[in-house]
């Protein structure tokens, strides 16, 4: 596991915990996290099924849950280059697995922090075109 030390990157890692903790109860397993290749990462890799997710968490801390507030939404920083290197990683991790065919989605969550009151809110954005 990495060691974060910047507020953001702190703020990163709590929103991947509860990203982590969303998909579970939803039943999916989670098979790896923050999968790194010197030309990109995938924050989670989980499974429900027989399919494989490719997930992609952007995490925002807020004072309060209702967001429609926000000026700048996380999901703004999946630029179409991000993207590219998204599907290289994800390409190269199936495979590294040897998995032949397998089904698999690359999905977004946006994970909005209010972490004086210990919540939060998970938007999911499923099945982004890489």
């Amino acid at each position: 596991m990495k060691n974060f030390t910047s507020g953001t990157q702190k703020i990163g890692e709590l929103g991947e915990g509860v990203a982590c903790m969303f998909l579970v109860k939803r039943g999916f397993s989670i098979l790896e996290r923050n999968y790194t290749k010197k030309w990109g990462e995938i924050d989670i890799i989980a499974q429900k099924g027989e399919k494989r997710y490719f997930i992609e968490v952007k995490s925002k801390s807020v004072s309060s849950l209702d967001v429609s507030h926000v000026t700048s939404r996380p999901e703004e920083g999946m630029h179409s280059w991000k993207m590219k290197r998204l599907r290289r990683v994800v390409e190269t991790y199936l495979i590294s697995q040897r998995l032949g065919y397998v089904e698999w989605q690359f999905d977004l969550l946006v994970v909005f922090l209010d972490i004086d009151g210990r919540k939060a809110r998970v938007e999911v954005v499923e099945n982004i075109i890489l």
